[in-house]
């Protein structure tokens, strides 16, 4: 907070520094009504979009044999695998789906909210996956973590992902931020959402946050592109 009062969105702010509340223990009633509300925002906002076009890239640069193996790290309710699912169903492509979550919370609710198809739900760190892995996908989980907590993530994704990977996050820009309170309020989503979406986006990113964080990871910024997608994502990816 600036000293006029006003937020400051020139820089990131450390988890650290600005907890949310899903991130704190609570019980499983809260955290499952959350994800369910975070799944009307990510659906209202078109959240998917930026992921499923990475993927149709993924598999438009070829070269793929057999199931393409899919690791979404912090997944959370499972709903963005879900979409996976329903767009490989629909371009007729083969995989396997993995969603990986230190809260175990959450490989029940995916479970509890899954409908379609066979996607496996692991409750633990994704570090110590040891499966092959083609892509590592992530949505709305790096703004949980601290820089260098973020430089580790890129590097391991870079290190195991044969065919890529991809980060789907918010862009820290003042609209969206102004914005998100009012219509949570509005829409009556779950307290948490109310309460951690303005945080959100106050953890994220703007386009020199990722040059440095990928640069510190020592991955090479010409190999990987930055963009944004409206309403209020920025998203960095790399094809192998």
């Amino acid at each position: 907070m600036r000293s006029d009062g006003l937020v400051d969105l020139s820089r990131r702010a450390a988890p650290a520094e600005l907890p949310e509340w899903m991130d704190e223990p609570g019980s499983y009633e809260d955290f499952r009504q959350c994800l369910v509300d975070l799944g009307k925002v990510n659906r209202l906002t078109f959240g998917y979009r930026p992921t499923l076009d990475f993927l149709d890239r993924v598999i438009g640069s070829g070269g793929i044999n057999g199931p393409l193996r899919v690791l979404d790290v912090g997944s959370g309710g499972g709903d963005l695998l879900q979409h996976v699912e329903r767009w490989a169903r629909s371009r007729g492509v083969a995989v396997e789906l993995v969603g990986v979550d230190l809260n175990p919370y959450a490989a029940r609710a995916a479970r509890e909210f899954a409908q379609i198809g066979r996607i496996t739900w692991i409750t633990g760190d994704a570090f110590s996956y040891s499966e092959p892995i083609d892509v590592v996908l992530s949505s709305l989980f790096t703004h949980h973590l601290e820089d260098n907590e973020i430089v580790r993530f890129l590097a391991w994704s870079e290190g195991v992902a044969r065919r890529g990977w991809f980060v789907n996050d918010l862009c820290r820009e003042v609209v969206p931020y102004k914005l998100f309170g009012p219509l949570a309020k509005v829409m009556g989503w779950h307290r948490f959402v109310q309460h951690d979406g303005p945080v959100s986006f106050r953890r994220s990113f703007r386009e020199e946050d990722w040059r440095r964080l990928v640069a510190a990871s020592g991955i090479d910024l010409l190999s990987v592109w930055l963009q944004r997608w409206t309403p209020g994502r920025l998203c960095v990816g790399r094809i192998k």
